[in-house]
């Protein structure tokens, strides 16, 4: 993708970001995100087919830097020497929720937020299936892997409602307390 793709992505991005502030995601039209983008109908459909295409790119680009394994040093924190274990990923992934703040609670409150929390879920369970060797439950992985990761989007939800105010370093500490991997 060139640099103009890019900014145009980014500009779409924005504009429904900026719409799930103020209308719940049924209520958005792709009429009122061309607007916002100040960009045109067709230049909307070359990136995305629907709002719900564009919700779940919205999702990846999210998810796709905050479980990637390669990683720099960023704005807020920096995990580019220590990112092997599994406090240290949930950390990151608190990190950059709260460095979406703005897009994760437009994303949150409205329709589309159960459909957020199915992509969450499944790249935390992608995560947490490299850990479950090191559990010593009897119970079948598939068990696990969604308990793991439905308790952690519950916890992550918890956290935004309380304005994510307390530092991600804390909210990791207390998860891995809870499950003691």
């Amino acid at each position: 993708m060139d640099r103009r793709q890019q900014k145009t992505r980014a500009a779409i991005f924005d504009a429904f970001s900026t719409l799930l502030k103020t209308k719940k995601f049924n209520n958005i039209t792709v009429q009122e995100i061309i607007d916002e983008a100040n960009i045109g109908r067709s230049t909307f459909y070359s990136h995305f087919e629907t709002k719900d295409e564009l919700l779940k790119a919205m999702c990846t680009d999210i998810f796709t830097h905050i479980f990637s394994e390669e990683l720099s040093k960023e704005k807020t924190h920096d995990f580019s020497k220590d990112y092997n274990g599994l406090e240290q990923k949930i950390t990151h992934i608190l990190y950059h929720l709260k460095d979406s703040k703005r897009d994760i609670k437009g994303i949150l409150s409205c329709e589309s937020g159960e459909l957020f929390i199915k992509y969450f879920k499944e790249y935390l369970s992608e995560m947490f299936e490299q850990y479950t060797n090191t559990l010593t439950q009897n119970v079948p992985s598939d068990f696990l892997l969604n308990h793991l990761s439905g308790s952690l989007v519950n916890a992550i939800q918890w956290w935004i409602k309380k304005d994510m105010e307390i530092p991600p370093e804390k909210i990791s500490k207390y998860y891995m307390k809870l499950i003691r991997i």
